[in-house]
C-alpha cells in the first residue's frame, strides 16, 4: 500500500517537473520567436495609424486657413530689400496647440488595429503557412509639435523661404507578452513664400521653449 502511494507521488511529481519545464521551452519559444515578429508587425501597424491621425489633422485643422503672412512678419528698409523676418510666435503657438490635440484625439477615435500572423511565421517555419492568429493591438501615445523653417534656392536670385510642422509622436502597442513604443514623426509644409533677392542675415524662428508636448 505504501508502495503504491509512494509511485503515485512520484509520478505526481514527474508530470509538475514535465509540466514546468515544459513551459519553461514554450515560453522561450514564444520569446525568442514570437515576439519579434508580433512587433515588427505591430510597429508598421502603429505606423500607419499615426501618420493617418497627423494627416487627418492637418486637414481639419489647418486646412487654407494659414497664410505665410499670418506667420512670418517681414521686414524691409526704404529700398525694399528684406531686413528682417520675425515669427509670429503667438500664433504659431496656438496652431501647435490646435494640431496636438487634434492628432491626439484623431489617435483616440481609431479603433485598435487587428493583425493576423501566420502560424509558420511565428514558428519560424515555411513549411507550415497556416491559419493566421488574430492578435488586437489598441494605440496610447504622446504628441509633440513644434515649427520650422528652411531656405531652398529656386532658381537665379529667388529662395524659397518655407515654414512646416514638425509633429512628434509615440504610439503604444500593447497586448499579451508584447509591449512596445513606436515614434513616428512627419514634417508638413504649410506654407511659403519666394524671396527675390538676397536673404536676411536676420531671422527669428520659433524658440526651442515654444515646443509644445502634449502627453495623453
Amino acid at each position: 500500500m505504501r508502495s503504491r502511494n509512494r509511485s503515485k507521488k512520484i509520478k505526481i511529481y514527474l508530470i509538475i517537473v514535465f509540466t514546468v519545464v515544459l513551459g519553461i521551452y514554450v515560453y522561450n519559444i514564444i520569446n525568442r520567436n514570437v515576439r519579434p515578429t508580433i512587433l515588427a508587425m505591430c510597429e508598421i501597424q502603429a505606423k500607419k495609424i499615426a501618420t493617418q491621425a497627423i494627416n487627418d489633422a492637418i486637414k481639419s485643422t489647418i486646412k487654407d486657413n494659414v497664410k505665410y503672412k499670418d506667420l512670418i512678419f517681414v521686414k524691409q528698409d526704404n529700398s525694399g530689400k528684406i531686413t528682417m523676418m520675425q515669427a509670429n510666435t503667438g500664433l504659431m503657438n496656438g496652431i501647435a496647440s490646435d494640431v496636438a490635440l487634434e492628432v491626439q484625439e484623431k489617435i483616440r477615435q481609431i479603433p485598435g488595429g487587428t493583425i493576423k500572423i501566420p502560424i509558420g511565421n511565428i514558428l519560424n517555419s515555411q513549411l507550415i503557412p497556416g491559419p493566421r492568429i488574430k492578435l488586437d493591438l489598441e494605440p496610447h501615445g504622446s504628441v509633440t509639435v513644434d515649427f520650422g523653417t528652411e531656405f531652398v534656392e529656386s532658381g537665379i536670385n529667388q529662395t524659397i523661404h518655407r515654414v512646416y510642422l514638425t509633429i512628434i509622436t509615440d504610439v503604444k502597442i500593447i497586448f499579451p507578452l508584447v509591449s512596445d513604443t513606436v515614434t513616428v514623426s512627419a514634417n508638413i509644409p504649410i506654407a511659403e513664400t519666394v524671396i527675390v533677392g538676397d536673404v536676411p542675415e536676420s531671422y527669428i524662428t520659433v524658440p526651442e521653449e515654444n515646443i509644445l508636448n502634449i502627453i495623453r
